[in-house]
C-alpha cells in the first residue's frame, strides 16, 4: 500500500457552534473528524476518575474549541476551503456564536492521524450507572450496578462522554421506570438508545438525518447485545413518523429542537416525557418558551458547564 500523507483543516470557535461546524465538514466530505473542548478539559479538571486515564493524555486548549478534519494529500481543497469559510459564516444567521471563526490547515503523517485519535478516548463513568468504552479497550466493571456501553468512535462521532449526553443519560435515569416504548431522535453514535435499554425500556427506535450517522449507530448497537433489538433508520426529525412512545429523547441543537416540539407531542402518549439536551444557557428560553406553547410541563432542568438539558412532560389528553 502507497504512504499517504493528510491534511488537517482546523476550525477555531466556540463550544455552541461545534456540531455545527462538524455537520459542515461532513457534507465537505471529510474522512475524519476530531473536536479539542476547553469546556471538556474543564470538567475533567474537576472530577475524580480514579485511575481510568491519565490527565495529561486529554488534549486541552484554553477556551473555545477547535474542531479537525482530515483529507488525503490528493484532495483539492481550494473550493472544499471557500465553502467552508462560506459556510461558517452562514451559521450566524442561526444566532449561532461562532467565536473566531479561523480557518487552518497543517500537513499530517498517515501514522499520526489514523491512530493518535485514539489516546483521546478512555473508559469513562458517564453517570453512576453507565460508563463508556471504547471498542479496543478493556474494562471491566467495578460496581455491581455498573452498566458498560461500548462504542466504536470512529473518526467523526464521539464516545457518548461529551456533557450534553452526560446530561441526556442522566436524564434517562431519572424517567425510566422499564417497559417503555422510546424514540432516540439524532441518534449519532446510538449511545442513548444503548443507555435505554440498560435502564429498562422495551423497544426503541432510533432515527437520525445522516445516513454516515445511522451506520455507526448500527456498528454501535452491534457491541453491546443488550441493544440487539434496537431499530435505527435515516429520518428528518420525526416527520412522517406514526410511532407513539412514552418516552422521546434529542441531544441536538436548540435549533432543531424547537421545530422537534411540536411533532415530539403529537408522537408522545399521554403522561409521556420529552427529554432534550444539546441546549446552551443562553439559548434554554426560546427552547422552554416552545414547550410551554405545546403545554408540556417542565419538570426539571439539568446542568453542566454552559450546557442544559430539559425534562419535560406531556399534560394528560383530556
Amino acid at each position: 500500500m502507497n504512504h499517504l500523507d493528510w491534511t488537517e483543516v482546523n476550525v477555531k470557535t466556540t463550544n455552541e457552534a461545534i456540531e455545527a461546524v462538524n455537520s459542515i465538514f461532513e457534507d465537505l466530505g471529510a474522512v475524519g473528524v476530531k473536536i479539542d473542548n476547553a469546556l471538556d478539559y474543564q470538567n475533567w479538571q474537576g472530577q475524580n476518575h480514579g485511575e481510568l486515564y491519565e490527565l495529561k493524555d486529554i488534549p486541552h486548549i484554553k477556551e473555545g474549541a477547535v474542531v479537525s478534519a482530515y483529507y488525503p494529500e490528493t484532495t483539492d481543497l481550494q473550493p472544499i476551503l471557500a465553502t467552508l469559510k462560506r459556510k461558517i459564516q452562514e451559521l450566524k444567521t442561526f444566532d449561532l456564536d461562532i467565536g473566531a471563526g479561523e480557518v487552518s490547515m497543517i500537513k499530517v503523517k498517515d501514522d499520526d492521524w489514523a491512530t493518535a485519535w485514539k489516546k483521546y478516548y478512555h473508559p469513562v463513568r458517564v453517570t453512576r450507572y453507565i460508563t463508556v468504552v471504547p471498542s479496543w479497550e478493556s474494562y471491566k466493571p467495578v460496581q455491581q450496578n455498573e452498566h458498560v456501553i461500548r462504542l466504536d468512535p470512529g473518526m467523526a462521532f464521539g464516545t457518548g462522554t461529551h456533557p450534553t449526553t452526560q446530561l441526556c443519560i442522566q436524564a434517562l435515569e431519572m424517567t425510566i421506570r422499564g417497559g417503555e416504548k422510546v424514540l432516540d431522535v439524532g441518534t449519532g453514535s446510538g449511545v442513548l438508545s444503548i443507555a435505554t435499554k440498560y435502564f429498562g425500556a422495551n423497544t426503541v427506535l432510533a432515527y437520525d438525518l445522516d445516513e454516515v450517522a445511522v451506520r455507526a449507530a448500527k456498528e454501535n448497537l452491534d457491541l453491546n447485545p443488550i441493544s440487539k433489538d434496537v431499530r435505527v433508520a435515516a429520518n428528518n426529525l420525526l416527520n412522517g413518523v406514526d410511532e407513539r412512545a412514552d418516552l422521546i429523547v434529542a441531544n441536538i441543537l436548540a435549533d432543531i429542537i424547537v421545530p422537534l416540539v411540536p411533532q415530539a407531542y403529537r408522537n408522545l402518549n399521554s403522561n409521556g416525557y420529552f427529554l432534550t439536551s444539546g441546549i446552551i444557557a443562553d439559548k434554554l428560553d426560546i427552547v422552554l418558551e416552545e414547550l410551554k406553547k405545546y403545554n408540556f410541563v417542565i419538570t426539571e432542568i439539568l446542568s453542566f458547564g454552559e450546557w442544559r438539558a430539559v425534562i419535560a412532560k406531556k399534560k394528560v389528553e383530556l
